[in-house]
């Protein structure tokens, strides 16, 4: 699916072709001009097109069809082909939705494949043609322009994170029996933004560089130095968080093991308290279970003191069960 495609002259639209076919013959018979396609999820046979056209090498056009690969950078002849993954961060289910964009630029064009619903492509491609002076520049320029726009929206993905991490760490003093799935939850959504950033240290540091007989210009190598300071940022506080939520699991551990304990002690007390007083009152249910007995040869049974020595002996011995079991502190 063809989004927008256009061809420009010195940073500006100077045609608006309708088909693909039309771009290749614009681009051929205007001398400096430069051809910007975006394609959403392209058919294969859309791929092969543009793939012929412009010389795009047969694994970039696989890798650009099948989706599903890291952010990374690489060079085909006059071709750069660069994978980048976007991300967002939804309120409303406060989780993180990770993108794929594919872009591929050459002497004189820029390819742009989207794997994901996202308007940064059609904003980014406003800015620039609101910006002449910069759009001129060419096919690096548009490079630079989505590749600062990626690293910005990573800033409201840092500061979704870093609200979550907060929450969890009321969760975690407030004994919520849901934090152990919630941080679970947080650190693979951590894991997926490191592997999203932490490459683009390194092309970052290729295109200040140059990349082979590609030389940036110095304009957008100074732009390149400031998208470098944003990322190295978000990549700490990245790394931050994953320790935070390291540490978070731990105390987690530690605070339900602390628990389990309490609850095993609490259980333990109880237990030697009803112990305690089941053997208090053992002891006048056996004088009694003695003494009810009726035997002629029992010889307190004509005793005239054998009801009230049998009731104390009964006050007694559970007396002194009592005076063991509390200096034993089982009551």
């Amino acid at each position: 699916m063809i989004i927008d495609n256009a061809v420009y002259v010195g940073g500006r639209r100077a045609a608006h072709p309708e088909t693909l076919e039309q771009t290749f013959e614009t681009l051929e018979a205007v001398g400096g001009s430069m051809a910007w396609i975006g394609l959403y999820r392209p058919t294969p046979e859309e791929m092969a097109e543009v793939a012929q056209e412009f010389k795009l090498h047969d694994l970039a056009v696989e890798d650009a069809i099948n989706a599903h690969q890291r952010p990374k950078m690489e060079r085909y002849d006059e071709t750069l082909f660069t994978v980048l993954r976007p991300a967002r961060y939804v309120d409303e289910t406060e989780t993180v939705e990770f993108g794929e964009l594919h872009i591929f630029t050459g002497p004189n064009f820029v390819v742009t494949i989207r794997h994901a619903e996202t308007a940064g492509v059609g904003l980014v491609r406003k800015r620039l043609e609101a910006d002449s002076d910069l759009l001129g520049l060419g096919p690096d320029a548009v490079l630079y322009a989505l590749l600062d726009r990626v690293v910005d929206d990573y800033k409201p993905v840092v500061a979704g994170l870093e609200n979550d991490i907060d929450e969890i760490e009321d969760q975690l003093f407030a004994n919520d029996q849901a934090v152990s799935r919630r941080i679970y939850e947080l650190t693979r959504e951590v894991l997926q933004f490191q592997r999203a950033v932490h490459p683009l240290t390194r092309l970052i540091e290729t295109l200040e560089a140059g990349f082979g007989e590609r030389e940036n210009d110095i304009e957008l190598q100074r732009r390149l130095r400031d998208v470098h300071d944003h990322i190295e940022h978000i990549v700490s506080r990245a790394d931050s968080f994953r320790d935070i939520l390291q540490n978070a699991l731990v105390l987690d551990g530690t605070l339900t093991s602390n628990r389990q304990n309490e609850t095993s002690l609490a259980q333990n007390e109880q237990v030697k308290r009803i112990s305690s007083w089941a053997a208090i009152f053992f002891a006048p249910s056996l004088v009694a279970g003695i003494y009810g007995m009726n035997f002629r040869g029992m010889p307190e049974l004509e005793w005239a003191y054998g009801y009230p020595y049998a009731l104390g002996l009964m006050v007694v011995a559970g007396f002194i069960l009592w005076l063991i079991f509390k200096r034993k502190q089982w009551l």
